[in-house]
């Protein structure tokens, strides 16, 4: 069945998880700052997105042209890269183990629509990221997707499901093409 589109609702029991006026304030204010990329630096956005309630990790980088749909649904670790035009659309929460680098233009989805449903019902769920994990760029998240510490998810790949620990990714959908070798 076609989506009816007019029939679409906000599901009863979502809240943005924050107020009105804080909502307000991030998409009015602080989203703009934060994706500027006439502001050079990292730390004052982390200072910004911590001030919206985000856990930021020590020693993070936050490039120009990240966006972040609800910071106070954010959780990032120690030591990590989020890069130019890397999108955490976290409707849902989304978190981040320490030393992950999210490559450019990664985009995190943390929402989707029914596509059986004519009332296109809307469907969330997080996502984790483990630690030293590396999204490269152009590299799609679904909804609900768990990668494993040290994986790998290659160049412009979609994901959707688990990736286990130390796996490179690649594709859509994406295969295990590989193992990442650990540090000597």
């Amino acid at each position: 069945m076609i989506q009816q589109l007019d029939r679409y609702r906000t599901p009863p029991d979502w809240q943005p998880g924050a107020s009105l006026p804080v909502c307000t304030l991030w998409f009015c204010a602080g989203a703009p700052l934060l994706s500027a990329r006439w502001l050079p630096g990292s730390a004052w956005r982390v200072l910004l997105l911590r001030s919206f309630g985000a856990q930021i990790g020590s020693g993070c980088r936050l490039k120009p042209g990240l966006r972040v749909k609800f910071p106070w649904r954010l959780v990032v670790g120690d030591h990590c890269w989020l890069a130019e035009d890397a999108w955490l659309d976290n409707l849902a929460p989304i978190t981040l183990g320490d030393r992950v680098c999210l490559s450019q233009g990664a985009y995190l989805c943390t929402g989707n629509h029914n596509f059986r449903s004519p009332s296109f019902d809307l469907r969330l769920s997080p996502i984790t990221i483990g630690s030293d994990a590396w999204i490269a760029a152009r590299a799609v998240l679904a909804p609900g997707t768990v990668i494993g510490p040290s994986a790998v998810v290659a160049l412009g790949a979609v994901v959707s499901g688990t990736v286990p620990p130390g796996a490179i990714v690649r594709g859509n959908p994406a295969v295990i093409v590989g193992e990442r070798l650990s540090a000597a």
